[in-house]
């Protein structure tokens, strides 16, 4: 389930600066693409139901979800465009890391199989 939600966020934050209309060159447009290319990255190699490759923990994912998050959530006051736009990245930002709080791990269950191993 995280999966989906990761790379459906991860191109809602690409094409956000687009479609809220804050698309103008400058940081407040690319940290977010950034972000949102970052996330689709980690989670092609994240051990779990929609990645290819396994590399990359749960426990770790979620704590570059959080991180990521944080940044993207301060991004308007840490790089100085909180006068022209802040609403969008601290909205995300605080949703990302609510997301990656709330996300249940589930011991037993791999990518690869649904069922709980006892």
């Amino acid at each position: 389930m995280h999966g989906f939600l990761d790379y459906g966020v991860a191109l809602l934050l690409i094409v956000s600066p687009w479609i809220l209309r804050f698309a103008d060159g400058g940081a407040e447009q690319w940290l977010p693409v950034a972000l949102g290319i970052f996330v689709i990255v980690y989670s092609l190699v994240t051990d779990y139901e929609l990645s290819v490759a396994r590399m990359l923990s749960m426990p770790a994912h979620l704590g570059l979800d959080i991180a990521g998050g944080a940044v993207l959530a301060l991004s308007p006051w840490l790089f100085g465009f909180a006068d022209e736009v802040w609403a969008p990245h601290l909205i995300f930002g605080i949703l990302e890391i609510g997301a990656s709080l709330l996300t249940q791990q589930v011991q037993g269950v791999t990518a690869r199989s649904s069922s709980v191993v006892e």
